[in-house]
């Protein structure tokens, strides 16, 4: 199983573990620094621990972590241009399988300008992103998310995440991959599989999104053996459990 969206850096040794033995094999960790950063060198400093401690820390318990890096966001008020130039470095040399997670929360100036900065430099080197969409106000947000993205990149290299039964109607049309997170306050396994019934298989990746808040590290196996219990087809879980991530990534 690959769980496609954590924040390893907010998790436990134990964690790790835990996933590795409930039959999780990768995981893919993304950047948000959850205080208010006014300096790019604190937050350099924290996606470089994500890409040099936290990846060892998983390894030591078995977990194939991936690593996503980008500006959050919550981050988005910091002058970007060093995390720019660090971003193209570790595209260049290989170091991250996506950029993200980037997104808009508030609809600040500053998230708009960082967000299609990230989308530019994504298309332009041909490598994925990790859209995230808030909480509150996601329909919303999801709209503009969805404005602005035809005009950045193509659709082949987006996972548009936290994707839930108020706003699936939104985007199951488009060419996009679709992320669902089933974590306390979000989603639970229950609505996760009622989308996946009713819209098929092929255009969703299977998440916890694991971070400083509420979170399950087991909600990904939980939902894939409540699909096997239910009768699901097996290829089909395959396509959530591991499969469809595999193609995105490119693992």
């Amino acid at each position: 199983m690959i769980d496609t969206h954590i924040h390893g850096d907010a998790r436990s040794g134990e964690d790790f573990k835990e996933m590795y033995l409930s039959g999780i094999d990768a995981a893919v960790t993304c950047a948000f620094y959850p205080y208010k950063i006014d300096n790019e060198t604190v937050l350099l400093n924290h996606l470089m621990r994500i890409l040099n401690y936290d990846t060892k820390r998983a390894k030591e318990h078995g977990l194939d972590l991936k690593v996503a890096l980008g500006i959050h966001p919550a981050n988005a008020d910091t002058n970007s241009e060093l995390i720019y130039e660090n971003i193209y470095r570790w595209i260049e040399n290989k170091d991250i399988v996506a950029i993200g997670e980037i997104g808009l929360e508030d609809l600040t100036e500053n998230e708009y300008a960082v967000f299609k900065r990230q989308l530019d430099i994504a298309d332009e080197t041909k490598t994925n992103v990790i859209i995230h969409t808030p909480r509150k106000n996601k329909k919303e947000v999801l709209d503009e998310i969805l404005n602005i993205l035809p005009e950045h990149i193509s659709p082949e290299y987006v996972v548009i995440d936290h994707i839930n039964p108020n706003v699936v109607e939104n985007v199951i049309s488009t060419d996009y991959t679709l992320g669902l997170t089933v974590q306390p306050q979000k989603m639970d396994k229950y609505e996760a599989i009622s989308i996946l019934d009713e819209y098929g298989f092929d255009k969703f990746l299977l998440n916890s999104d694991i971070s400083n808040k509420e979170s399950d590290p087991l909600s990904v196996p939980k939902t894939v053996r409540e699909l096997a219990k239910q009768g699901f087809n097996q290829k089909d879980i395959d396509k959530i459990a591991f499969k469809n991530a595999e193609k995105f990534f490119k693992f």
